[in-house]
């Protein structure tokens, strides 16, 4: 599973013009699951997300998780970062585990996000999302917890 997170001051998904998720101070995490990906992918990289230290400590180092900081999560759905760029003009998303699959994992990882900290919002899985964002940093790194050696599109708990 692949996380592209932001630490942000604010961001908002909307859908159809309304807003679906909002948060203050905390991550943006645009969330992709692969071809071979399982839950133990997404419950792996939701422990490094909240955990990952990106948040300034007393001395203004980068030094304090998401949970040390109480911030906000919001969890947006997005296949695009399966894609593979390496030749011709248009992406392929061969990658990326298939919707019924990728689907199963975002929603395995918002409900453990739900167990494990306080603030969470979500986008909604298949929609038309616009997400609004105000990086604080700006800080933008890429996560990714790596999918199983054996390509499956079955998913198990």
């Amino acid at each position: 599973m692949i996380a592209l997170i932001q630490r942000v001051a604010r961001a908002h998904v909307e859908v159809e013009g309304a807003t679906v998720g909002a948060i203050g101070p905390g991550l943006l995490a645009l969330v992709c699951a692969e071809r071979g990906d399982t839950p133990r992918q997404a419950q792996a990289l939701l422990a490094r997300l909240l955990a990952y230290r990106i948040f300034a400590d007393d001395r203004g180092r980068m030094n304090r998780s998401l949970a040390d900081v109480a911030g906000g999560l919001l969890l947006v759905p997005q296949f695009t970062l399966a894609a593979d760029t390496n030749s011709g003009l248009r992406p392929s998303f061969t990658p990326a585990a298939p919707p019924a699959v990728a689907r199963v994992l975002y929603e395995d990882i918002v409900s453990r996000a739900r167990l494990a900290h306080a603030a969470v919002e979500t986008g909604i899985f298949g929609a038309d999302m616009q997400v609004s964002l105000v990086n604080d940093g700006p800080v933008t790194f890429w996560l990714r917890a790596d999918p199983e050696s054996s390509v499956s599109d079955e998913v198990t708990t």
